[in-house]
């Protein structure tokens, strides 16, 4: 189970700079097999060109590797919050991304003004509040995964699969890690084109709540009915 989800995981990481949401080595992907405890994560710092499934680190929930002879990216912690508090998530990304950075630079959260945003997401892209100093002084990448659990708190992350981290950048998860990949990809569009939007109309309302329930449920809901 672990070398199948090696490759899902180079996969997944692979996608990222396929799509141009990684630069240099902006950006890393998890995925987590439940059942052993084990979470598999790209190698901090390794250029993604020669990366190769034998590369990927595999740690255990309280991030200790157990397999690989490379650190896992610095990230991990980050990741690891968000797992064990969110048992829907089999996969998590994270990337600098433009768009979505531009967006979390300005802590600001990303509106929904139409039906492809909400195809993604039930209303705007979170972000969390920004950090104290002494969180960033300390555990600085766990107190991340925290702040984001935290700004979910009555919120269902499945509807919601992405977060910008206030001043940093985009988190992105889903039921597994190319789920992940392809919501961090959507997070990105939505994201550009929610910038464009405000620059051709300032005071531009949210999609309408119908219009809204409308796309979101027809591929999320219970009635869910898009696609085969």
């Amino acid at each position: 189970m672990l070398e199948a989800l090696k490759e899902q995981a180079l996969e997944a990481n692979l996608e990222l700079v396929r799509k141009g949401l990684v630069l240099m080595t902006w950006g890393n992907a998890s995925a987590i097999d439940r059942d052993a405890g084990r979470v598999v994560i790209k190698p901090s710092g390794v250029d993604y060109a020669r990366m190769a499934p034998e590369h990927m680190v595999v740690v255990d929930l309280e991030g200790n590797v157990v397999e690989g002879e490379f650190r896992p990216s610095v990230d991990t912690p980050t990741h690891l919050v968000l797992y064990a508090a969110w048992p829907e998530a089999g996969g998590i990304v994270h990337t600098h991304s433009h768009y979505a950075v531009c967006w979390a630079q300005a802590c600001r959260p990303i509106p929904c003004f139409g039906t492809t945003h909400a195809d993604l997401a039930y209303g705007a892209i979170p972000v969390t509040e920004p950090l104290t100093e002494d969180e960033v002084g300390h555990d600085y990448e766990r107190h991340i995964g925290e702040a984001i659990v935290r700004r979910f708190a009555g919120l269902d992350p499945m509807h919601y699969p992405a977060v910008l981290s206030a001043n940093h950048a985009p988190f992105a998860w889903g039921h597994s890690v190319a789920k992940a990949v392809e919501n961090a990809i959507a997070l990105e569009e939505v994201a550009r084109m929610a910038l464009h939007t405000l620059a051709l109309s300032p005071d531009q309302p949210p999609i309408p709540q119908c219009l809204l329930d409308k796309h979101f449920l027809r591929k999320h809901g219970a009635g869910a009915y898009y696609g085969q």
